[in-house]
């Protein structure tokens, strides 16, 4: 229980606390939480990326104190999508956490189509199928606090059960249109078991609920730009108060894109976040990119 004199400060998974009472983790045992260390990173997201609905407005602390984000996306069954991650990209940057991309069922479908989209990013990433021994995973977890994050349906319960066996993390399947089904229902933080004679300190992994959005009101228009790092250099020439939209005529990053410099559907994504922040969802010129089959 949370100590009366730390009134209405929230306690979120990966926040340190000072402890009273009996922490022996018996049953029947009680203890209190009376101090909140300061937290090195917060990872937030909102419902509505628009910050004057209500929905923008309230932010919500996905994790306090990760330093890696563990983006899962499936390559198939359901397909990747790319907007999702860009917004978890920006998230990251902005909480500054590094990013981890994990691509699961490769054994359904190839990187390819996505490596290819992010090709201009420095951009670590995995890949996992069934029957891989996920050495190469446990190497980015290593000694670090990573919380992943995903749509349901991409096979995370199932990843977090083969790296903590004992989680028992409840696994679901995916809907014949595509859409996974939620299972997890609260986010957890759970200790990584050490494998073999290794001594490294194998880290922790908070596992979250399957989310369908990932909403970016909390983040400035400007800081947008800080997940789409092939686009910067191409800023550096416009005007101060280039919006990067569309309707700026003038603005730079259409020249750099069609010099060669970007890909066109990442200048894309990015319009894509701005108008969406800006409330003007129903009026886009760019859809989420699709990768190729």
């Amino acid at each position: 229980m949370r100590a009366r004199e730390l009134g209405r400060k929230s306690v979120v998974v990966g926040d340190r606390v000072a402890l009273v009472g009996d922490v022996t983790g018996d049953a029947g045992a009680l203890a209190r939480i009376v101090r909140i260390s300061e937290r090195t990173s917060v990872l937030r997201r909102t419902a509505d990326d628009d910050d004057t609905t209500p929905e923008g407005r309230l932010e919500r602390v996905v994790v306090a104190n990760a330093d890696q984000l563990v983006i899962v996306s499936a390559l198939s069954d359901p397909p990747p999508r790319t907007g999702f991650i860009d917004r978890c990209l920006v998230a990251a940057y902005d909480a500054d956490i590094e990013p981890l991309l994990c691509l699961t069922k490769a054994d359904l479908a190839g990187p390819e189509a996505v490596l290819d989209y992010y090709a201009e990013l420095d951009l670590p990433h995995v890949l996992v199928q069934p029957d891989s021994d996920l050495a190469d995973l446990r190497n980015h977890l290593a000694g670090r606090i990573s919380v992943m994050v995903g749509h349901s349906g991409v096979g995370k319960s199932t990843l977090v059960n083969r790296l903590v066996p004992e989680a028992l993390r409840a696994v679901g399947v995916v809907s014949a249109i595509g859409k996974g089904r939620h299972t997890s229902t609260s986010a957890v933080a759970l200790r990584l078991p050490s494998v073999g004679r290794s001594r490294k300190d194998p880290g922790w992994i908070i596992d979250t609920p399957g989310i369908r959005s990932f909403g970016l009101a909390h983040v400035s228009a400007e800081s947008l730009l800080h997940g789409f790092s092939d686009l910067v250099e191409g800023t550096l020439e416009d005007q101060p108060n280039c919006g990067h939209t569309t309707a700026d005529a003038d603005c730079r990053l259409d020249a750099w894109v069609a010099g060669g410099k970007a890909d066109p559907r990442r200048l894309a994504s990015y319009r894509r976040l701005l108008a969406s922040r800006a409330g003007d969802l129903n009026n886009q010129d760019h859809p989420e990119p699709e990768l190729p089959a």
